[in-house]
């Protein structure tokens, strides 16, 4: 459910240091007084609510939702109350686009926790950055959204000051798949399918790049379209092709569906992909049983880490109809990252929000530092996280199990 806009609020209360308009909203970038005396600070929250990665984009909104009312039950940061504004971008980058311009114009807006894609994330980051508004994406990994276009000749450069992410990039997770593919699993002969998008073309020639290096040999390539459900055609090259094993980029819709019509051609092989294909309805996709398919995730999993159990079961108690899903630990963090930001802004401007607020809060995200529910939770000078940690899961009776966990070292 979207929540309402947070701009027009009740009466307010008059500090020395606010100017405000008759129907509350502060004269600068964000921070309404509430009726109380306080500040109030949105958090947005961009994902795709409905939809086909409706799974995911709902555990996005929901442990957002869980990181703000445990800073407003905690007060966490004192005289501000936080709220969230969810907008659906329906995992289409022009929807994104316009959601970004919709957040930017609400002035309590002070950080944004999203997108899931990182497509949708390339259609928004250049009108957050223009506002000085904070991005945290729990989920984006294309490198080129914080090293640059160039990253993979070796030339770095942060394209958006604004953009930060609480998951590690596709350079990490592509090398960290191939080697597990072609050490752990013995495979030597992969057919790459992408789906053509940023993130599935992105990560799967990572993947090949190391693959190679490796000594495997990549026998064939294809690309398939999303939405699209008729993979018989690729499914049938990749019979002919006499690879071992497949690896896709792209998301769990059209990858269970491909496991499924490539077992149906006759080829009894696995498919690995990225996290994108991490979820149960990948397994849901595939009509043949897919026991053996494997897939990456960013970070390890959630329910065997000490720092995410009071999550887990905050979760649990509050009462959330959809699942937190592959990102609910690092949608959590991200909220939490920018909720310590603000803490520091405040507290560096005597107890009170600065006119400049928006400016301040991603100056202070630089310096964010804490331990979180997915462990240490910090930045580098990209805003790339600094942690690395991944894990291989495995298809077993229906349903994924972690079989490899490390911090990876590219």
């Amino acid at each position: 459910m979207r929540h309402r806009s947070l701009l027009i609020l009740t009466t307010v209360i008059t500090t020395g240091a606010l100017t405000l308009t008759a129907c509350g909203s502060r004269d600068d970038k964000g921070g309404s007084d509430n009726s109380s005396g306080g500040t109030t600070v949105v958090i947005g929250v961009d994902a795709p609510l409905t939809g086909s990665l409706s799974a995911l984009g709902q555990g996005i909104k929901n442990s957002v939702d869980l990181a703000v009312q445990t800073a407003n039950k905690n007060k966490e940061v004192p005289g501000v109350t936080f709220k969230i504004e969810a907008l659906d971008d329906q995992a289409v980058p022009a929807t994104g686009k316009a959601n970004a311009t919709k957040l930017v114009g609400i002035k309590d807006v002070l950080g944004v926790v999203g997108p899931l894609n990182s497509g949708v994330s390339q259609s928004m980051q250049a009108d957050f950055d223009k506002a000085n508004l904070t991005q945290v994406s729990p989920a984006n990994t294309n490198p080129s959204l914080s090293q640059g276009d160039n990253w993979g000749k070796g030339d770095f450069k942060r394209p958006f000051k604004t953009y930060f992410r609480t998951a590690t990039t596709d350079v990490v997770q592509g090398k960290f798949a191939a080697n597990y593919l072609f050490k752990d699993a013995g495979k030597k002969k992969v057919f790459v399918v992408n789906d053509k998008q940023t993130y599935g073309a992105g990560l799967a020639a990572i993947f090949s790049d190391e693959f190679k290096r490796l000594g495997g040999t990549v026998v064939g390539t294809d690309s398939v379209t999303v939405k699209e459900t008729d993979f018989s055609s690729t499914a049938n090259k990749i019979k002919g092709s006499g690879a071992d094993s497949v690896y896709f980029g792209g998301q769990y819709p059209e990858g269970g569906l491909l496991s499924d019509q490539v077992k149906k051609a006759g080829a009894k092989i696995p498919t690995m992909g990225g996290d994108g294909i991490y979820d149960p309805e990948f397994i849901k996709a595939s009509g043949e049983a897919n026991d053996g398919d494997l897939a990456t995730s960013v970070g390890f999993p959630v329910e065997k880490l000490p720092t995410a159990k009071k999550f887990i079961a905050d979760y649990s108690a509050a009462g959330y109809k959809d699942p937190y899903a592959a990102y609910g630990g690092y949608s959590y963090d991200a909220a939490w990252s920018i909720i310590q930001a603000v803490k520091a802004v405040v507290a560096a401007n005597d107890g009170k929000l600065p006119d400049d607020a928006r400016a301040k809060v991603t100056e202070a995200m630089s310096k964010v530092s804490f331990e979180g529910v997915t462990g240490k939770v910090s930045f580098d000078q990209y805003g790339d996280t600094t942690n690395k940690q991944l894990t291989v899961y495995q298809v077993k009776n229906g349903a994924w199990v972690d079989v490899k966990s490390e911090t990876f070292q590219d």
